[in-house]
């Protein structure tokens, strides 16, 4: 009767991660990017991205109002197309890439906010800082093909680097920053489904 019962339990699991796995979308990575920009000597700006990343996204209702989000960034995979830049970014006075290999976040809330539009609510985490972040995010839409359901998202947010410790701070002659202090992120994913 034991036996019985533990296998109608496994067997209950399994189905239920069968339905958890219909649910789930599966980044495509090669249509999806990562990408920063923040200030450069007060006047311009500089663009940079992580070209190592994975985001998961789980909903099971087709408006997405129950998904749930959650990213990890490979700090070590910084390109600004300077290597000397993306040194100094992976040393400790911004990213410290050797001590803090990871930028990861999960949401807390995924809203609806108009036609198309959410907010999405969570927790960053940069070095050893994490602290509540939102972002606003596009749905594009999705589109059958090839067998497969296709969904693209973009996403945006801005912080303030010095909450999180990215430290560097040299000013110019004429004042300012050398870097600016907000860095505006944007993620542009597709998944499918």
């Amino acid at each position: 009767m034991k036996r019985i019962a533990l296998l109608a339990l496994v067997l209950a699991a399994g189905l239920s991660s069968l339905r958890a796995g219909e649910s789930q979308w599966s980044m495509d990575r090669s249509h999806s990017s990562i990408t920063f920009s923040i200030r450069h000597m007060v006047v311009s700006e500089v663009v940079g991205s992580f070209k190592n990343f994975t985001v998961s996204l789980d909903a099971t209702k087709d408006d997405f109002s129950d998904a749930r989000v959650a990213g990890t960034i490979e700090v070590g995979s910084i390109s600004t197309d300077n290597d000397r830049r993306d040194t100094h970014l992976k040393s400790d006075d911004f990213f410290n890439a050797a001590k803090y290999p990871e930028i990861r976040f999960t949401s807390t809330e995924f809203r609806k906010v108009g036609e198309n539009k959410y907010q999405i609510a969570g927790n960053l985490t940069i070095r050893d800082v994490t602290k509540p972040v939102v972002f606003d995010a596009v749905y594009g839409g999705s589109v059958k093909a090839w067998g497969k359901t296709v969904a693209a998202w973009k996403a945006t947010t801005t912080i303030d680097r010095f909450d999180y410790n990215l430290k560097w701070d040299k000013a110019l002659e004429t004042g300012g920053l050398i870097a600016g202090r907000d860095v505006t992120i944007t993620l542009t994913l597709e998944f499918d489904k």
